[in-house]
């Protein structure tokens, strides 16, 4: 498998050699795309690192390719240019049936893997509503900044017991079956309170006009 690993623990996994979904080097897309939307919006370097809060330099380092960005890089550049965390993941869209193997998923995963998140959509274009596997380790805690504005998340676990924390809300337990809809444009996180993995699936809506 290609393996990107970042700084901080976050990795992108993939498929060995350039057969895969998006049939060419994550960082190189990241790049291209992040220099697409950027300059499609009239921002400088300089003026989406003050609205980001991400450097000018590891922006131009992600977009020459240089760089293999963060989970959570990716969603401060997401949340700044105002567009859904896929948009930066985006790759040629396919027409017609698209089948997603498991054996050939892209996954991202922090925390030495005991956080993991999973595309159920292909990266064929930009869209407003996202689905994901999320599997999280017993007894871990994985925290996620703010979303843009009007982001909600939809919830449904599938295995095993966890908690949601949203914004200064008290936690909200839920078990397997049980399902939640918050607003996810404020800091939450994910809390596995049980001894075994938590599997969970998320629909991410978001309000932007995609195009």
């Amino acid at each position: 498998m290609n393996r990107h690993i970042s700084p901080d623990g976050y990795r992108v996994d993939g498929p060995a050699g350039q057969d895969d979904e998006t049939g060419a080097d994550l960082p190189a897309i990241v790049g291209r795309n992040l220099r697409r939307l950027r300059t499609r919006q009239g921002h400088s370097l300089d003026r989406l690192a003050k609205l980001s809060g991400v450097s000018r330099a590891m922006l131009g380092q992600i977009e020459t390719g240089k760089s293999a960005p963060t989970i959570s890089l990716l969603w401060k550049v997401a949340t700044a240019l105002g567009v859904p965390f896929a948009s930066l993941l985006t790759v040629e869209k396919q027409a017609g049936t698209v089948v997603l193997r498991r054996d050939r998923s892209k996954v991202l995963a922090s925390s030495e893997g005991r956080f993991t998140s999973r595309a159920l959509f292909p990266f064929d274009s930009e869209r407003q509503v996202e689905f994901y596997e999320l599997r999280v380790a017993p007894f871990h805690r994985e925290d996620a900044h703010a979303h843009a504005p009007g982001t909600r998340e939809n919830l449904i676990v599938a295995k095993g017991a966890i908690e949601i924390l949203v914004g200064q809300h008290a936690p909200v337990e839920l078990t397997e079956g049980d399902a939640i809809l918050f607003e996810a444009d404020v800091p939450h996180g994910y809390r596995n309170s049980s001894h075994g993995e938590a599997v969970l699936y998320l629909v991410m809506t978001y309000v932007e006009t995609v195009g």
